[in-house]
């Protein structure tokens, strides 16, 4: 059973084309939820995505016109407009990596609730009365603890005390979600048919681009490695990157995606005349999931090189096990002095360097660059005994966790 699905998981390297994906829960509150455009690629290529229960059938009301099957009663009601708000399917979960619901959802409530007016447990007046108050609640204090303090304020002994024979002789009793979930998985297996081909203008922009490169990944020496972390380290370490970055601008500028070739020298002509570089005029978007693109820009790296990029990237995450961490809290001031005594260039220089590394500016080199910090000053302490924790200020906030 896979755990609730999250930004990136569509571009896993196990999803084929032609396979069919059932989404059903997904976190959204500890961590980046699913998006839209991530579940269009991924049916752009010919997977087919069903949506049912939770996120999933939020997802599949907003991207039926796309493609994407919705099935289930969650699903028609969000279709219909019937229900609207997220916290509708969302419950609060432990941060310990067990799944299991802490909460119960708003709409297995609100179809016990139907069903306690169908058995004339509750009149309609009463029932709508009692749904107010639970929606109330805000999703991860949703307990049933707090469902059934709620029901004796409101009167609804009654109904709790039948909620609960009803639950104790089926346990799944009114947990909608579940029948939908089941019903999505039955009818995975019982249709195979391929999913919609879609046009690349849905979903291609900068932010799918940005987060395509996040989740690049390639198994190299026996080492599973981000390929943007590879990338980024031959651009602050190689001391020829600015000579493999040109290298790249005149393959972009001979074989672009549109259009006709022609050398970059023509086409710096034809938009400068005060002597600008190339890397100062054009700053294309890569895609790091293109292999010749990733042929190029690692052109310099080494064996070596690999190993130490794990490493860096091993003491990024151990960082990030501390509450509150995120590479954006890196101090900004640490990052620039690093770069500059890497690339031996006074700061007057910073930007020009940058940009000659393909990293636009100095603003973006430090923000690219944050995520080595960890590992360069890990090695510093090695090395000459230096406090890393004096060395690095970084925001720690509460974190709650939650799934839809």
């Amino acid at each position: 059973m896979c755990p609730p699905a999250r930004h990136g998981d569509l571009f896993a390297d196990t999803l084929r084309d032609g396979d069919t994906v059932v989404l059903i829960d997904g976190v959204y509150h500890q961590a980046p939820a699913l998006r839209h455009k991530e579940i269009l690629a991924a049916m752009g290529r010919g997977v087919r995505v069903i949506g049912a229960a939770s996120i999933g059938a939020l997802r599949a009301a907003e991207l039926a016109p796309f493609g994407m099957l919705g099935v289930g009663a969650v699903y028609a009601a969000y279709a219909r407009g019937e229900i609207t708000g997220d916290d509708e399917v969302a419950v609060g979960q432990v941060p310990d990596g067990d799944w299991h619901a802490l909460t119960w959802p708003l709409v297995n409530l609100r179809h016990a609730l139907e069903l306690a007016v169908q058995e004339a447990v509750l009149d309609k007046p009463s029932a709508e009365r009692l749904l107010g108050a639970l929606r109330a609640i805000y999703y991860p204090q949703r307990t049933l603890a707090a469902v059934r303090a709620t029901c004796t304020r409101e009167g609804a002994d009654d109904f709790i005390r039948w909620l609960s024979q009803q639950r104790a002789e089926h346990p799944h009793f009114g947990d909608i979600k579940r029948a939908d979930a089941l019903l999505a998985l039955r009818t995975a297996h019982a249709d195979a048919r391929p999913g919609l081909q879609l046009s690349v203008a849905v979903w291609e922009s900068a932010y799918f681009r940005r987060w395509s490169n996040a989740f690049a990944s390639t198994c190299v020496d026996g080492l599973e490695l981000s390929t943007e972390d590879r990338v980024i380290y031959q651009q602050v370490f190689d001391l020829d990157f600015p000579r493999t970055w040109t290298a790249y601008l005149e393959h972009r500028s001979r074989h672009p995606a549109e259009g006709t070739g022609r050398p970059l020298a023509e086409r710096l002509a034809e938009v400068t005349g005060d002597g600008l570089t190339a890397d100062r005029v054009f700053h294309p978007v890569t895609d790091l999931r293109d292999a010749q693109t990733v042929k190029l820009l690692l052109a310099g790296e080494t064996a070596q090189d690999r190993q130490t990029v794990a490493r860096f990237r091993a003491a990024l995450d151990a960082r990030r096990t501390q509450a509150g961490f995120s590479t954006e809290a890196v101090r900004d001031d640490l990052t620039h002095r690093l770069l500059l005594g890497i690339w031996q260039c006074p700061d007057h220089r910073f930007n020009a360097e940058a940009s000659a590394r393909g990293l636009v500016s100095g603003a973006h080199a430090v923000s690219a660059a944050k995520r080595l910090v960890p590992g360069l000053l890990e090695e510093a302490d090695e090395v000459h005994g230096d406090n890393v924790e004096s060395s690095m200020a970084v925001q720690r906030t509460e974190t709650t966790h939650g799934e839809h």
